[in-house]
């Protein structure tokens, strides 16, 4: 069975002049375990469309207790209360602070879902094999 957890946040545009609010949507779905999505919707995006960034959930752990992430994830701690997601695109770098509580408090609530070590991949590595192999 498929469980879906979703959790408005808000986050503040870094500019080099002034934080601008935006509304985001973070996201679990047990099906795929070992990811979190953060979702912005088209009013704050650049291609006037929903974005979703995908990325480790290891990562968002990892970032909330110190600098982590490679390519175009990267998180870290701003002070106690506050923390970084950066992201790079073709169309250049965002970042934006989130309020650390609620992103640790979607993090344990991924992992009532599905508790970190436990991830069955069987059903993800089947789905993918079954699209690697699919005849258009």
């Amino acid at each position: 069975m498929e469980i879906t957890l979703e959790q408005p946040a808000r986050a503040r545009l870094i500019t080099g002049e002034e934080d601008v609010p935006v509304p985001a949507t973070l996201r679990y779905v047990s099906t795929d375990p070992l990811a979190v999505h953060v979702a912005f919707p088209p009013e704050v995006t650049l291609a006037g469309e929903d974005v979703t960034w995908t990325f480790a959930r290891s990562l968002l752990a990892d970032g909330l207790d110190g600098p982590a992430g490679w390519g175009d994830v990267h998180i870290w701690p701003s002070g106690r209360a506050r923390t970084v997601l950066e992201f790079h695109s073709p169309y250049g770098l965002a970042l934006l602070q989130f309020d650390t509580a609620p992103l640790r408090r979607f993090l344990v609530r991924t992992y009532a879902v599905v508790a970190p070590g436990a991830e069955d991949l069987g059903p993800m590595v089947e789905r993918c094999l079954h699209e690697l192999t699919e005849q258009p």
